[in-house]
């Protein structure tokens, strides 16, 4: 393996290692920001997601393309139970929310130079309801 390979590798492992923490910690390790949608959730509803993003790791090809473990989805079924496995059936879905990293400078008013640097770089965890995206 070339030293550029290796380098991009453990670079894309660091920032998928900070995002983990930063979830883990949210509102400590990151700035999260609920949208109006996400925030009209009863409260419960929104523990619960917030729990499920927190401990999340049902990450796939899918939506984690690139490995750094930054995009999520919760699923309420018709039960009214989230949870973080896709349903099935269309119908059997009541809700979804997404939620979302991005990496800004300290003053949160650029993008990051390097998301793999938490010296020059803060997270915000947005968490919205899909169709708000």
């Amino acid at each position: 393996m070339s030293a550029a390979l290796a380098n991009a590798r453990e670079r894309t492992a660091r920032i998928a290692r900070l995002n983990d923490y930063a979830r883990r910690a949210m509102g400590v390790a990151c700035t999260v920001v609920a949208t109006v949608g996400f925030r009209s959730l009863p409260d419960a509803d929104q523990s619960c997601v917030c729990e499920l993003i927190e401990t999340f790791d049902a990450f796939t090809e899918d939506n984690d393309p690139h490995g750094e473990r930054d995009f999520g989805c919760i699923y309420q079924l018709g039960d009214v139970q989230w949870t973080t496995e896709r349903p099935r059936l269309r119908e059997d879905e009541r809700e979804r929310v997404f939620w979302k990293l991005d990496y800004y400078d300290r003053d949160l008013q650029f993008g990051s130079d390097d998301a793999a640097n938490p010296a020059i770089t803060r997270r915000v965890l947005t968490i919205m309801l899909s169709d708000e995206y």
